[in-house]
């Protein structure tokens, strides 16, 4: 299945201060005071802009920082890195690949069992949906993650 994630100025129109700032500014919001940060439920993490696919809870880890943590995005294509050189020091930028948009920063400190990197995103830049909601909301693929594929929910039950 073919999919476009673009950022339109629809898309723009629907997010908070906080989103707005974070991923078209490149802001960082607090740690430990953000949605996701402490967030173990099953699911995958979309671009808050475009809700293309960017990382899965099964890759997600707590890193004792204050924000959302993954090993690894959800595919190869889903980000793209950057050096950021703001801030007086150099880093790795992450940002979805589709629309463009700073999603938080990459550091090689990540568990050494799993590639040894840590991808340190905003939750302001992200949207989750849990494993119940992947197929209602045109997500299905990614069921097989979870090992739930065809797993029938309770509104497909007659």
């Amino acid at each position: 299945m073919s999919h476009e994630y673009d950022k339109t100025q629809e898309a723009l129109s629907r997010l908070t201060d906080a989103q707005f700032r974070v991923t078209q500014e490149g802001g960082t919001e607090p740690a430990f005071r953000n949605e996701y940060w402490n967030n173990h439920e099953p699911g995958i993490y979309v671009d808050v802009v475009s809700g293309q696919p960017l990382f899965s809870s099964t890759d997600k880890y707590d890193s004792g920082t204050g924000w959302p943590s993954f090993t690894k995005p959800i595919s190869t294509d889903a980000v793209r890195s950057v050096t950021d050189r703001s801030h007086g020091m150099i880093r790795t930028e992450v940002r979805s690949a589709g629309a463009d948009s700073h999603l938080g920063h990459l550091f090689d400190d990540g568990p050494a069992h799993a590639g040894g990197e840590r991808y340190c995103m905003n939750s302001a830049a992200l949207r989750f949906i849990p494993v119940s909601e992947l197929e209602k909301q045109g997500y299905g693929e990614y069921l097989s993650l979870f090992g739930t594929a065809g797993v029938r929910t309770e509104e497909d039950t007659p």
